[in-house]
């Protein structure tokens, strides 16, 4: 996936050998026990070379040890990288696990507890309920990426009722956030406009126009916003009784269950081959070649932004990224720094795609006023122009830049 010369976002700098010089390069520089490209990545690597050699020198030494991580009482590495020796799944993989099960289990207890009626029960329930699916995905992308390593059929069975479950969750944040980033859109465009200064003659008129169709919009504008409202609240009341629904069923029993078992235990693959540090290695740059073949097949920056049949690649970069990271805080212990204005952009993308999704099917109601379908369709428009700010900012916040030159 890189050049020899070039240290991996995954791959820790293992122990110098006994009797060699500090400044002596790891292994990997020296060719023993590097691993050659797959067939067809070696122009990728090549390509992104010196957006790779940035993001390694971003990252630099670790300087937190996964015994941090994980809470497990473990004296500090003076080195500030973590020994290759250790990374076996033993060592590194189900203290991890291990750790997100309990979370996961104590961010069940604080929503059973915050459900009940209360002032301040639905804040404390919905991050709850955040913290739970944030374990949940956890679990699910490590037990993803890190499937050679564990007991295949239960990873493949556990990693389908976790992506269940925090897919039942989700829809109602989704819902909310979705009918408020709307509204507040709804409101800036149909706004006062400024007053035209005296004596320009074409300042006013254009100042005049503006001020028609801004007028022209806020017709449509409060009826569309209370079109959305009434959509999205339904949808919304929906998802939560559906969530309330699933929590309660014997199917989400079963998935605590589980995971109050991985708590304690977690099923290793039969044999040694799948508990040393190359089960841990492999699978994580695996993650990240993808992530850097899905970056480097994206559409170009000069397509139109209505197309949304280019969505779908933009989202299935987002869920590489997000496998790369979980599998960066597995072999090293914590998220790469460099990569989070990129996710952060990618999750605006996904919010400005639904957004406008849920406009233009608003605009589809049978028998809406044309005031209506004309504000849904400025609001609509003005989602797109974010959709296609969201992909310039993660142009430009995507540390290997050389990858986004590829056509």
């Amino acid at each position: 996936m890189r050049r020899p010369d070039q240290q991996t976002t995954t791959r820790p700098t293992p122990d110098a050998a006994p009797g060699t010089p500090p400044d002596a390069p790891p292994a990997e520089a020296t060719g023993v026990g590097a691993h050659p490209p797959e067939p067809g990545t070696q122009g990728l690597a090549e390509a992104t070379g010196p957006g790779a050699q940035r993001l390694a020198d971003a990252t630099g030494p670790r300087t937190r040890s996964l015994a941090d991580a994980t809470g497990a009482a473990r004296p500090p590495d003076p080195t500030g990288s973590r020994p290759t020796g250790d990374l076996t799944t033993e060592a590194v993989l189900a203290p991890y696990l291990r750790g997100q099960a309990a979370e996961f289990l104590r961010s069940l207890r604080l929503h059973h507890e915050h459900s009940a009626p209360a002032e301040s029960g639905g804040r404390d329930a919905a991050a709850a309920t955040r913290a739970l699916r944030r374990s949940a995905r956890r679990i699910s992308g490590c037990l993803h990426t890190f499937r050679a390593a564990l007991d295949p059929l239960w990873a493949d069975q556990l990693r389908a009722e976790l992506a269940w479950l925090s897919g039942i969750l989700a829809r109602e944040h989704a819902y909310a956030g979705r009918l408020t980033r709307l509204v507040e859109a709804l409101h800036q465009l149909s706004g006062p406009a400024l007053p035209a200064a005296r004596g320009v003659r074409a300042a006013g008129d254009s100042a005049a126009s503006d001020l028609q169709g801004r007028a022209a919009l806020g017709v449509g504008a409060a009826r569309a916003g209370a079109l959305l409202e009434r959509r999205l609240t339904l949808a919304r009341t929906r998802s939560h009784s559906a969530a309330l629904q699933a929590l309660g069923s014997s199917r989400f029993h079963a998935v605590a269950d589980a995971v109050a078992l991985l708590a304690s235990d977690v099923p290793l693959a039969p044999g040694p081959a799948g508990r040393t540090a190359e089960a841990l290695m492999e699978p994580a740059e695996h993650a990240e070649q993808r992530l850097l073949t899905a970056v480097a097949a994206l559409p170009p920056d000069d397509t139109e932004p209505y197309n949304e049949a280019q969505d779908a690649a933009w989202h299935q970069t987002r869920l590489l990224l997000r496998l790369h990271r979980y599998a960066h805080e597995v072999v090293l212990g914590a998220a790469d720094p460099a990569l989070t204005g990129a996710g952060h952009a990618l999750d605006l993308h996904r919010d400005a795609v639904e957004a406008a999704g849920a406009a233009a099917a608003a605009a589809r109601t049978p028998r809406i006023a044309p005031a209506t379908a004309y504000a849904l369709g400025v609001l609509h428009a003005d989602q797109r122009h974010e959709v296609e700010a969201a992909r310039a900012v993660f142009r430009e916040t995507w540390p290997y830049a050389a990858a986004l030159s590829t056509p």
